[in-house]
This record gives C-alpha cells, structure tokens and sequence, in this order.
C-alpha cells in the first residue's frame, strides 16, 4: 500500500495509459478523495503536492490513528434500541441480518448486550423461526437459507441458554435437506428459489456450528461448487458466472467445511486473491478492475487464513507466513482512516454513508487478519496498525462470530445432541 512505502504516493496512483474509461475515472477520484485523507496524516512542510507526498515517508502521525471504539459502538446500539427510520424498508426481509450485523460487531469491540435487550432480540427472533424450519427474513415470512444464517449467527453472539433454546434444530435439518438438489449438488435458497453458492455457504456453516446431521444429503455440494471457480482464479456465485469476492469466500469456506478444500485449484485462487488488494488504497476490490469496497475486507481478506489452514503443511510454523499473501496493515490503515465515520459506523469508501452491513464487515475484516495466521500468540504492535488499543476480539474464520461464542455453542449442541 502506498502509505506504507518507501516511494511517493503518487507512484502508485492508477496509470490509465491515456486511455480513459468510465471504470478509470472512477478510480481516480476513488484515488483523489483517499489521497487527500492520507496527507490529512503527513507533514505540512510546503504547498506543493510533491513536499507532502515527501513527508508522507515520515509516518508518525499513523501512529496516532485510533478505532473510534465508543462511537462505533453507540451507533451500533442505536440501531438495536431505537425505531429504525422508514428507509429500511427495503431491509424488510433481512431484519436477522440487521441483528447479526450490529451485534457481531458490537462482540468484536468487546460489547455483549445487556440481558434485557438480548432478550428482547431472541424474542423477536424467535418470532422469525419457521414451523417448517429455518427462518425467514422478519416474521411470518417464508424460511430461507440466508436468514437463518443471520438468525443464528444472532442468536450465538448472544449466546445465552435462552437464545441457543430458540433454535429448533430437527426442524432445521428438515429445511436445509430440503433445499438441496441431490441431481445437481445445488443449494437453494428457499424451497424453489435461485440456487448460488452463498446458499451452500450460509447452509454449511449453521449445519456445522449446530451439529446438524446433514452430511449425506450435501455430499454432491462440493462437486457442484468446485464448478464455480472460474478461469482467474476466484469462485462466482453459479457455474459460468464472474468471480467475486463474497461468492468467493462463501464457496471456498463451504469447501473446507465440506472437507473437501483441496479439489480447489489453490495456486489459481491465491494469485487471484493476493491481486484484490489495492496497491494505492490497501484496501481490497470484489472483482477485476472494480473499485476499492470495505465490506471485501473481510470477503476477500477472510480468504487468507482459509488459504493459510489449506496450505500449511506443518512443515514450518504459520508465524513465517504472517504477512506472505497480503499486507495486513494496509488493509487497518484503509479502514482506520478511511472508512471511519466521527460520529460512529464504517463506510464503504470516503464520501459513503455509514451503514451496520459495513460496519460489521470492515471490523471483521480487521479481525480476521489482525490475528492471521490463525492464533492468539504474538507480539501486539506486530499486528496491530496504530494504537494498540485497536486490538479487536476475534473473530472465528469459518463462521465469522467471535471465537468464544463459537466455543459455546457447539458445547452446547454437542451436548444436546448426546442427550437425544
């Protein structure tokens, strides 16, 4: 990343070869708009853009960036505690996932809610869980595989005995058995509905995390998903399709939960993965020739450590491989810098609006790759960009909720599932 560099910012500006197009223009004022917050963070010896990109190589004012833990925080709660405005009613069917983003992210900063409002949330949630099994996008409304990921996602952040009680697992083994093409190795996303690999993804990782006996049933997914990885590497959402990054973690970490990561072409998927991160801005783009997105920094950076458990052969410790396949800081100092809204929540990219959804996945982002490779150990500056106290909780790889809320949780359907 060009902050980070030896060389000025302006080297690593995108060169258009003076062939101009819709998609280079935007780039460059994606480029502008961050260039200017970055020198926000240099010197201010002289006028000239070439004396600020100069003392941009003194970087000590990056040592002053800070996560605006408690304001992040408020907004976050905000969006729990108080009647949400009229434009959410397009989020009318993902109201679970408006309970996984914000509370994810609240576990992430360290923040469980209180007893009465996580109540309240499995209440509500509760109301979304279908008689057939599985749940739907708000109450009374047809289960579907993605909200029943963010309803239970939800439900283990809070954690509590009266939230892991609400899911009524031999009904949702029912459903996701049910949206499966054993022909094809296709998962649904509702009965009847449009199959892509988001759908195996959200189906695995509960079946998983809950102790689901669905292995039978989802042995063709794999084959069907290693039919979705495309020519450059990265996976698409259905066979013939562009590669992306949400299609791409949510394909290879279905794999690895499928066991069965390592039918992938590994070497394709690492060059194409390692090419998404933004050599001006640091942080990463969902696809070719696509702009800079913080919501990736979890999407496409959550591919790293997936890559790294696939590839670590034992043969030397993961610490030697920390920074190999992409640079953890400069994804921080994008978000840090760039995408923190003052008054609480995270953003796309300067000039965006704050929302929860990129909130919850800038910090998960952050998460996954301050503590990459896969553990605890470690010096803190060594992974942390700026203050120390930018040190997040973290986040499990696989299911994308704090660690300790996965530890609970398969305890706790292990344990329910021996009793039966």
């Amino acid at each position: 990343m060009a902050l980070l560099e030896d060389r000025p910012l302006s080297n690593f500006l995108f060169d258009t070869d003076e062939h101009e197009t819709v998609s280079s223009l935007e780039q460059s004022t994606v480029e502008d708009s961050v260039h200017g917050i970055y020198r926000q963070y240099c010197g201010k010896q002289g006028d000239e853009k070439a004396d600020a990109d100069q003392r941009c190589r003194e970087k000590t004012k990056l040592e002053d960036v800070k996560l605006l833990r408690d304001q992040h925080v408020s907004y976050l709660l905000s969006g729990l505690s108080i009647e949400l405005s009229s434009s959410f009613e397009s989020l009318d069917a993902s109201r679970p996932w408006l309970c996984y983003w914000t509370l994810h992210a609240l576990c992430l900063l360290g923040v469980d809610v209180d007893a009465e409002l996580g109540s309240q949330i499995v209440q509500f949630l509760a109301r979304c869980q279908s008689p057939a099994g599985g749940f739907g996008g708000g109450p009374g409304q047809f289960p579907h595989v993605a909200p029943t990921y963010a309803a239970v996602m939800a439900l283990c952040c809070i954690g509590t005995e009266e939230a892991l009680q609400v899911i009524d697992t031999p009904k949702l083994e029912e459903f996701l058995r049910s949206v499966v093409d054993p022909s094809t190795g296709e998962v649904h996303v509702e009965v009847g509905g449009e199959a892509d690999v988001r759908g195996a993804y959200c189906a695995m990782a509960v079946s998983r995390l809950l102790n689901l006996d669905v292995d039978k049933a989802y042995r063709p997914v794999s084959h069907w998903l290693l039919r979705c990885q495309t020519y450059e590497g990265g996976f698409a959402g259905c066979p013939g399709m562009e590669a992306h990054g949400g299609y791409t973690f949510c394909a290879f970490a279905a794999l690895i939960l499928l066991g069965q990561e390592k039918l992938a072409d590994i070497d394709s998927l690492q060059r194409w993965a390692t090419r998404r991160q933004m050599q001006f801005e640091g942080g990463f783009q969902g696809r070719t020739n696509k702009l800079v997105d913080g919501c990736y920094s979890f999407w496409v950076g959550g591919v790293f450590p997936l890559l790294h458990m696939t590839m670590d052969s034992g043969d030397a410790p993961r610490e030697k491989f920390s920074d190999l396949l992409c640079s953890r800081s400069a994804l921080q100092a994008y978000v840090l810098v760039c995408c923190q809204a003052r008054r609480g929540g995270l953003v796309d990219k300067p000039g965006k609006r704050r929302d929860f959804y990129h909130s919850c996945y800038t910090l998960s982002g952050i998460s996954v790759l301050q503590y990459f490779p896969w553990d605890e150990r470690g010096d803190i500056k060594s992974r942390v960009f700026g203050y120390e106290t930018n040190l997040l909780r973290p986040t499990h790889p696989l299911f994308n909720i704090r660690v300790d809320k996965v530890t609970v949780a398969m305890s706790f359907f292990g344990k329910k599932l021996a009793e039966v």
